[in-house]
């Protein structure tokens, strides 16, 4: 009862301080620009590239150009190699090792300033969640986090480790005692051995709060119900909310409701190696509200523009609605003009708020067709609810050369239950992505492309296939979509 009000306390106090960057948006991404450039130009990347004659944001759009991680790692490379006051004053406190595209790993610097606004957001969610809705129950049971390793490894003198294992180590006092796993549990590092143990720990515990990506605690669940032979629910009477982040959840949540066996309420949030971007701030609004208290300068092009030359560079102050956009940082983790590879677009302009629509990598435009993330979950998240189908994974990937017909998008699914008509299905899939999708409904009426085609796979064929890419569990998550059949070609079918 004492943790329950002390917190609702806590609750009201952080949401009135936050109302003043919640109401003075422009005012703090002004600010939060000047401090940037400030406290960065007598870094080696300030002095590169003229951060002195720096004055409005014009003088930075031209002093500064967008780049990927691969223009940036020269810098990065220096950093790992010892030296100080590269991308930001002093050295790196940690680098969060992520998947990266040509180069193999990716170092994401982590600084002093930049972690404390992971760990803040982090915690102004469940905050926000408890002023918004005043339910505090939670925090007096035990709460889990399935998360990566926090095993950190060190390499010449750096700090290096997964961006949630890096985070465990700042789990707040007061969270330590009602936290889950233990230590000892969290470092395993087979996903399969480690979920057996999660269940072990956390059975016979007062559950309360549950998080991580929505695969990855469905495998958590199944094994649950396979051990107690009941929903979830009613093994955790009191377990009261879900967090996750990464993906798109709306496919999910019929599928969890089962697992479950009831509704309980969820908060998104859009954290990255790179930043913690935003977190759900309500439970009727849709989208994600843009936090603008984290030393981040936000940036950003429209997808539509982004494969051009010089693509024209919005900031809050013209971004629109209804408009997708790819996501551009500047940070104080030494981030400038940084493509992310994540595509948005906003619902919200008082406040801002915006959904997660995909990567920009993320795609399939074999065609001219431009087919992104948001489409493709969409599309499914409707297609299941009007046959009360569940899925449990899908992928989607161009079929360029048939063996015989046209070309056509492949749908790579694997069904929790499968639809009686499977033909009826596809249609309906596909008739919604003619209605989202105007290129692709153009290729379909102009015969360059067939109707979709889906492929059954195999009972756990997607556990299956991340396993033998070394990428099962944690933070990994399979994509939604992709322009080539790397995947497609490496699933078990039916």
């Amino acid at each position: 009862m004492i943790k329950k009000i002390g917190a609702k306390i806590f609750a009201n106090f952080i949401n009135k301080k936050n109302q003043k960057w919640i109401k003075n948006p422009l005012h703090f991404q002004r600010k939060t620009f000047d401090y940037l450039i400030e406290k960065a130009k007598a870094t080696d990347f300030g002095q590169d590239h003229n951060f002195h004659k720096i004055k409005s944001y014009e003088d930075f759009q031209s002093c500064v150009p967008v780049r990927d991680y691969e223009e940036l790692r020269p810098y990065v490379d220096k950093m790992l190699a010892g030296k100080s006051s590269v991308l930001w004053p002093g050295k790196p406190l940690y680098y969060a090792k992520t998947s990266g595209t040509t180069s193999g790993a990716k170092y994401i610097p982590l600084t002093k300033e930049s972690m404390t606004t992971h760990i803040v957001a982090a915690r102004d969610a469940l905050l926000n969640y408890i002023h918004e809705t005043g339910k505090a129950d939670f925090v007096d049971g035990k709460q889990i986090f399935l998360q990566g390793s926090p095993i950190l490894n060190k390499k010449e003198g750096n700090i290096i480790g997964r961006l949630s294992g890096i985070v465990a180590h700042y789990v707040p006092k007061y969270l330590q005692k009602s936290r889950m796993p233990s230590w000892e549990t969290n470092c395993i590092d087979d996903w399969e051995t480690k979920v057996d143990a999660i269940v072990a720990e956390t059975l016979p515990e007062n559950m309360t709060l549950i998080a991580g990506i929505p695969s990855w605690v469905q495998m958590y669940f199944e094994k649950l119900i396979e051990l107690k032979d009941q929903a979830v629910g009613k093994t955790f009477q009191n377990f009261s909310l879900f967090v996750y982040g990464g993906v798109n959840f709306e496919p999910y949540r019929p599928m969890f409701e089962k697992l479950i066996g009831r509704k309980v309420d969820s908060i998104e949030l859009f954290p990255a190696s790179e930043g913690f971007f935003a977190y759900q701030d309500s439970q009727d609004s849709k989208g994600l509200l843009l936090l603008l208290n984290n030393e981040i300068f936000y940036e950003f092009i429209k997808t539509t523009e982004f494969g051009e030359t010089n693509p024209k560079r919005h900031t809050l102050e013209d971004v629109e609605l209804g408009v997708n956009y790819v996501l551009i940082l500047s940070t104080s983790a030494g981030l400038w003009g940084y493509n992310i590879g994540d595509t948005v677009r906003f619902v919200s302009l008082e406040p801002f708020r915006l959904v997660v629509t995909g990567r920009i990598k993320h795609y399939i435009s074999a065609f001219g067709e431009h087919v992104i993330g948001k489409e493709v979950e969409t599309a499914m998240e409707q297609a299941c609810k009007d046959t009360e189908v569940h899925v449990k994974e899908f992928t989607v990937a161009p079929q360029i050369d048939p063996k015989k017909g046209l070309p056509y998008h492949e749908w790579l699914v694997e069904f929790e239950n499968p639809p009686q008509k499977l033909a009826d299905f596809a249609q309906k899939l596909d008739q919604i992505m003619q209605q989202q999708n105007v290129y692709y409904e153009d290729l379909l009426k102009g015969n360059v492309l067939e109707t979709l085609v889906i492929s059954q796979v195999a009972t756990g064929g997607f556990q299956e296939y991340m396993k033998s890419i070394g990428k099962l569990g944690g933070q990994n998550k399979v994509p939604r979509l992709s322009n080539d059949r790397k995947i497609a070609d490496n699933l078990s079918l039916k």
